[in-house]
């Protein structure tokens, strides 16, 4: 995979050379280029932003850098090319205005080829600059969470880890990328290591039992009561059909509702 990052803070991006997507880069896996969005400007200043047509406060970015910007990365093909031989790479702007990442977005954003990331600062972006980028590109604005950060490196961060760590060959042990959150649906059971007993706090006796089928029904229940009690919006949007008697008495017997044929959201 082929990622770019725009920003006017690339040493904000000194942690991909570190961890499992430092790996993944050294051994090509990813191949990561931060650019700095001043490098496109042409005043002494190197200015990227300016006051706001219709008022109001704070700064939006210029839209002439990042038409620079994206001229140099993604080129507007000549007329004798076909551009449809390879799939246009896809634009993610990290806004509080997009849609909601989570780890369904991020699975499809592991199986692109090349992803561009432009971090807005300030009140946001000239909107004019993601029109004239659709015209090359595919457009997702997407926002980490409902709340507002000073600008988008810090969501970038997030949804690279997010997505590097599906990449085939990131994860050593890939089964783990199936037992976790979000991975079905769920909250993943509480996990335990040695000791065998801290601060007079034992592990549960089943998960050192060795005895995996009782494991597997006990973590299967723990995670449903971790859903029920923590997030209930993912409990309410599991299919009904999902759950079998064995998951309706867990949480019948905890007290939590159970999903109903026809009102799964």
């Amino acid at each position: 995979m082929r990622v770019d990052i725009l920003t006017i803070f690339p040493d904000y991006f000194a942690p991909l050379e570190l961890s499992l997507i430092g790996k993944a880069r050294v051994t090509g896996l990813l191949d990561v280029g931060v650019h700095d969005l001043r490098s496109w400007t042409h005043d002494v200043h190197r200015t990227v932003d300016d006051t706001p047509y219709g008022g109001g406060p704070g700064m939006v970015m210029r839209p002439e850098p990042w038409g620079e910007a994206f001229d140099a990365l993604v080129p507007v093909p000549a007329d004798d090319l076909d551009v449809g031989l390879d799939p246009a790479p896809l634009l993610i702007v990290p806004t509080p205005a997009g849609q909601r990442f989570d780890q369904a977005m991020a699975h499809s954003f592991a199986a692109e080829q090349r992803l561009i990331f432009a971090c807005g600062r300030y009140e946001g972006i000239d909107q004019r600059v993601l029109e004239e980028a659709a015209t090359r590109m595919r457009v997702r604005e997407v926002s980490s969470g409902d709340y507002v950060l000073f600008g988008g490196e810090v969501a970038v961060l997030v949804m690279l880890e997010a997505v590097v760590r599906l990449l085939p060959g990131v994860i050593g042990n890939a089964d783990s990328l199936t037992e976790e959150s979000h991975a079905n649906g769920l909250l993943e059971a509480p996990l335990y290591t040695k000791p065998a007993v801290w601060r007079g706090r034992e592990v549960p006796e089943v998960l050192r039992s060795g005895d995996h089928g009782r494991i597997a029904k006990w973590r299967r229940a723990q995670s449903l009561l971790r859903t029920a009690a923590q997030r209930p919006d993912m409990l309410s949007r599991a299919a009904p059909e999902t759950l079998d008697k064995h998951d309706v008495a867990t949480l019948t017997g905890a007290g939590f509702p159970v999903p109903q044929p026809g009102v799964a959201k």
